[in-house]
């Protein structure tokens, strides 16, 4: 967020319930303090009983409310709940991480997937005519929750979006311009302080 100059976060998605996707809500303060409010959260009943868990602390009401700690407003959403932020209409997409149902969104013609292991055929209709696709690949062989590089490229060439970004790698893919040179048309691994652009409705 530094490193990118983030003045303003108007909201904070939820994909799911996993330390990777949430340890970082306590870092919500500083926006708190600069917007002078409570940060919107948008998230599953399961990932707000998980979070209340967690991050205690943020959620203790009264003298119990430790001073300064992270103030968010949570709003409850499925993977049936269209929800609208600063206009922008976000449509969930159920998928499936090994066995666990979490959350990607797609807003506009963009969609974010992580910690994709599959898709059910009653939730991948939703993810037709893409503009722009980030979603998982994390190494180069089988793993029992994740997509590896096949797999993701196979969906890629489901789904045909014009343009995709792979994440959520790990050490094991390779060096990024070596692997960015085996990969189809329209397809590149991101990195850090990557910035996309795209047509929004």
């Amino acid at each position: 967020m530094l490193a990118a100059g983030t003045q303003h976060l108007d909201a904070i998605l939820m994909t799911h319930e996993h330390n990777d996707h949430v340890v970082g809500l306590d870092d919500v303060r500083p926006f708190n303090f600069k917007q002078g409010g409570e940060m919107p959260v948008f998230a599953t009943e399961k990932v707000q009983k998980e979070l209340k868990t967690r991050f205690a602390y943020v959620f203790a009401e009264g003298d119990k409310r430790y001073p300064g700690a992270p103030m968010v407003s949570l709003i409850t959403i499925d993977k049936n709940t269209v929800f609208s932020i600063k206009g922008l209409s976000f449509l969930p997409v159920e998928l499936m991480h090994g066995k666990l149902p979490i959350l990607g969104f797609r807003v506009g013609d963009f969609a974010y997937l992580t910690d994709v292991h599959h898709i059910e055929a009653t939730e991948i209709h939703k993810l037709q005519n893409l503009h722009t696709l980030v979603i998982n690949a994390l190494h180069h062989t089988e793993h029992y929750s994740h997509l590896n590089l096949n797999e993701a490229l196979d969906l890629i060439h489901q789904l045909k979006p014009q343009h995709s970004y792979l994440t959520h790698m790990s050490h094991r893919m390779g060096k990024h311009a070596e692997i960015n040179k085996t990969l189809p048309a329209g397809v590149e691994l991101g990195y850090d302080g990557l910035q996309i652009r795209i047509p929004l409705p």
